[in-house]
């Protein structure tokens, strides 16, 4: 099927594109400057209000809201933009709003992520491929999410926050500063802490068993010893040269703005 599959209740602006079969359900509306890749499917009632491109194969559940207003004061009516790779799912509820001129103006999804009911992916958030973003989820704006990163349900993440690859946040956690690449963190009553490495993440995701003890090691050297995040990141380099894991981790330190989560939750 090569033409659009568009219902006569659903509202679309002339300046749109929708590609090879794209299929449009009932009520949804596109507006201006949208972009829609081949075989994406729009559900019912779903918005994707302007300026937003929309890849290929993508899944978009009703109710959905992509590509409206930035949510910032400063935010003048300027010309800013969405864009979201292919073979997304987006589900019921989920808002992304475009970006602001001061944050470069464009809010940005990868390939391959799942976004549950009811998350939200404020403005020029970045986010890399095969994310998910459970139920309730809220990104505030500027956030930056490496790939493979698990959000869970109803996570709060602070603007300007990066959160690097891998990693697993659990259910209702407020994130404040910078989590390392494959690290495991959860609110608990007390704190919001880090719980080690994501070993099982990184399983699923087929690395080695010699690089996941490798991270594991790492990641003594920044949480379980009397080095300072300096020193720490010296250490690193000395106790494994040359390795891809820990350029990693050193690089994701040296470029850390709000810097890193250092609370580390023993119960030994």
């Amino acid at each position: 099927m090569n033409q659009p599959l568009i219902h006569p209740t659903a509202v679309i602006n002339p300046k749109a594109e929708l590609g090879r079969g794209v299929q449009v359900d009932a009520y949804a509306v596109i507006g201006p400057g949208v972009s829609i890749g081949d075989s994406t499917v729009i559900k019912h009632h779903a918005t994707i209000d302007k300026n937003t491109t929309i890849g290929k194969n993508c899944l978009i559940f009703p109710f959905s809201s992509l590509g409206t207003d930035p949510q910032d004061i400063t935010f003048k009516g300027e010309d800013t933009f969405v864009h979201i790779g292919d073979n997304n799912i987006i589900r019921e509820f989920t808002t992304i709003n475009r970006g602001t001129p001061k944050g470069g103006s464009h809010t940005r999804l990868g390939d391959d992520n799942y976004l549950m009911a009811y998350a939200h992916v404020g403005h020029d958030c970045q986010i890399g491929s095969h994310v998910i973003l459970s139920n309730g989820a809220t990104l505030a704006g500027h956030v930056e999410i490496d790939d493979y990163v698990v959000l869970s349900a109803f996570c709060a993440v602070h603007q300007f926050v990066h959160i690097g690859r891998n990693a697993y946040i659990g259910g209702y956690s407020i994130v404040c500063q910078d989590i390392l690449p494959f690290a495991k963190v959860a609110q608990s009553r007390e704190s919001f802490s880090l719980y080690g490495p994501n070993s099982i993440g990184m399983m699923r995701n087929g690395f080695s068993r010699e690089f996941i003890e490798n991270i594991k090691d790492i990641f003594r050297i920044v949480y379980r010893s009397d080095l300072n995040t300096t020193q720490a990141v010296k250490k690193i380099g000395e106790d494994h040269p040359g390795l891809n894991e820990s350029q990693v981790i050193i690089d994701f330190i040296s470029k850390s703005k709000r810097g890193i989560l250092k609370n580390f939750r023993s119960d030994d």
